[in-house]
């Protein structure tokens, strides 16, 4: 089995080969860090798309001071991000009030917090609720550090921005968040 650089090497040289070796190697990584963005499927296969499109066209600027992976991956989150912008711009997805199972929920982890995995369906649909309703940016920091359990120190290395700038955007985030949730809840008693 050839090594990354190896497969590098050949793809820059043309070896369409060695290049679909690279995809096939990373290709589930980018398909997870991609699910965690996009809510349907079709849009998850066109990040991934968009992501090995750009990581052919842009090879010949890898340097090899990191893996090939975190190069990869800090691609992939430029890719989702960029999706996230598109997807806000055009307003593509529009999540209406709590649904009967999210309010429930809802109702159940304000009175008892500590018995809320119990439906934890409703509880993973609200919060991607939520999320779908943050600016990219905050979107892509929450999913970074809470979903995806990064450090801001990774953070700040895949996406670009400065350590105090990704500590200042989760914190809006989670205000945001907050807000959301705040409002979905003062809707509810109405």
């Amino acid at each position: 089995m050839q090594s990354d650089s190896d497969l590098i090497d050949a793809a820059r040289q043309g070896d369409l080969a060695s290049f679909e070796a690279l995809i096939v190697k990373f290709q589930p990584k980018v398909f997870g860090a991609a699910r965690r963005y996009a809510r349907t499927e079709s849009d998850v296969e066109d990040i991934v798309q968009e992501v090995f499109i750009k990581a052919y066209q842009k090879l010949a600027s890898y340097q090899a001071k990191a893996p090939f992976e975190h190069w990869l991956m800090r691609l992939t989150v430029h890719c989702c991000y960029d999706y996230l912008r598109n997807a806000r711009r055009n307003r593509e997805v529009v999540i209406s009030d709590l649904t009967t199972e999210e309010s429930e929920w809802m109702e159940r982890f304000m009175a008892a917090p500590e018995a809320a995995d119990e439906n934890a369906e409703a509880a993973r649909e609200l919060i991607s609720g939520v999320l779908a309703k943050l600016p990219p940016a905050s979107r892509l920091v929450i999913t970074l550090l809470e979903l995806e359990e990064r450090s801001v120190k990774e953070i700040s290395e895949l996406t670009g921005w400065s350590v105090p700038l990704v500590k200042v955007r989760a914190f809006r985030a989670r205000l945001q968040m907050r807000r959301h949730v705040e409002a979905l809840l003062a809707h509810k008693k109405m």
